[in-house]
């Protein structure tokens, strides 16, 4: 019976443990936690979701609350158009992170970062073309293009030094996507590196409509392999969303995907940014704790744990410190939300808004507990000690449980 470390992913002239571990914001997907993949062979990720605020915790810089300072004036203010960032101060924490990332990795594997088109900043392009050119600049070996079509990306970095260099792919969950992006950049002479086909089972943010019951993995995987094959393309296909064990990664090998991403099983690891409060949650949610839901003001539906702080909170938009998904206009879903739940209730001192939460708030906050279909297996990969709660497992321990595991099984760690 064969196994994940049977095969090789082949990216240009590196061959790699077919492991990537997915990019979850905010520093969710630690530097730890990539370091961890790339030192055993695979690939880890990072994301730059929200990168001024994790640099601000991470490194003692303080670019939200300058950034606050400036803009305070405006916070009674239903127009945010106003707010921007300052894209020097972006690019150097862009610069930080994957800066101090990369000088500590070691071994044979790779590191990337996850950069969400739909972080539009009050300035799309402007923000995403220094976002990517910063990460380059700091020498990160590849760049996963997420939450979006990335129509323009290719274009925005074409002149770059390592533009030829850095591995770029895209994550789509359909053909159609995967076209739209080959047709836009053919001109440019530059195919992507990889390609992530994510399914309907994935954690966060979901590249479908309320309808993903009626999608699957491998019949995307399929589709996409199919259509490659026909335009005579030869890019690696990276299978993600809802491959649990080993074995299940196997199967999407056998069928010719490149890789596999993964990153439930990865959540309650010790390198794992959340809290540790929150990771047992995690462990001890059964399946009818979790949910797709619109709450998102991206538009995107998003898997989450019913019991998170994020649902039915009625914080008011703080996008003078954040504003990370504020449009080119300076609009946000959630401001419309919050402002219609205050003029219904004039005399509240607090609002609840249930139709759409305050993302960026309470991502930095760790309260939007977004997870994996199967999160509720969770609990079945590790121990459940004295207390109630479940035994933290190494990241080290799940990477070679998915190399090495056969027969759906699935390795317990060794009692602490």
């Amino acid at each position: 019976m064969k196994k994940l470390d049977d095969f090789r992913l082949k990216l240009g002239n590196k061959e790699l443990v077919p492991i990537m571990i997915g990019g979850m914001g905010v520093d969710i997907s630690t530097t730890q936690l990539a370091l961890v993949a790339a030192k055993l062979g695979g690939i880890g990720h990072i994301s730059d979701a929200m990168v001024p605020a994790v640099t601000d915790r991470l490194y003692k810089t303080h670019y939200v609350k300058d950034k606050l300072k400036k803009y305070k004036f405006n916070a009674d203010n239903d127009d945010k158009s106003v707010v921007q960032f300052n894209l020097d101060n972006l690019e150097e924490a862009t610069k930080i992170h994957v800066s101090k990332t990369m000088e500590q990795k070691q071994g044979d594997g790779m590191i990337f970062i996850n950069c969400m088109e739909k972080l539009t900043m009050n300035n799309p392009l402007g923000t995403l073309k220094v976002r990517l050119r910063a990460a380059m600049d700091a020498g990160i070996d590849g760049i996963s293009l997420s939450a979006g079509l990335h129509l323009s990306s290719f274009s925005l970095i074409q002149d770059h030094p390592r533009f030829n260099e850095v591995k770029l792919g895209i994550i789509v969950s359909s053909v159609r996507a995967l076209n739209l992006f080959l047709r836009k950049t053919a001109r440019l002479n530059r195919q992507p590196d990889f390609i992530v086909v994510e399914g309907p089972l994935a954690g966060g943010h979901l590249g479908f409509g309320m309808d993903w019951k009626e999608f699957d993995l491998m019949t995307i995987t399929q589709e996409v392999l199919d259509f490659l094959a026909e335009k005579e393309l030869s890019i690696p296909v990276i299978a993600a969303g809802g491959i649990f064990t080993g074995s299940d990664a196997v199967s999407y090998m056998e069928m010719g995907a490149g890789a596999v991403q993964v990153g439930t099983r990865f959540t309650v690891t010790d390198e794992c940014g959340l809290p540790e409060k929150v990771k047992q949650e995690y462990f001890k949610a059964d399946e009818d704790d979790i949910e797709v839901n619109q709450i998102s003001p991206t538009g995107y539906p998003m898997r989450m744990l019913k019991q998170c702080p994020a649902l039915h909170s009625g914080v008011a938009p703080n996008c003078e410190a954040f504003g990370y998904l504020l449009d080119a206009k300076g609009h946000c879903d959630y401001i419309d939300a919050y402002n219609s739940e205050v003029e219904k209730h004039p005399n509240e001192k607090k609002v609840i808004v249930t139709g759409k939460t305050c993302l960026c708030y309470h991502m930095r906050k760790f309260n939007c507990w977004t997870c994996g279909h199967y999160t509720y297996k969770l609990k079945d990969t590790s121990l459940k000690m004295a207390n109630g709660d479940y035994q933290m497992l190494s990241a080290e321990h799940v990477f070679k449980d998915y190399q090495f595991s056969t027969n759906n099984q699935i390795a317990l760690p060794q009692a602490e």
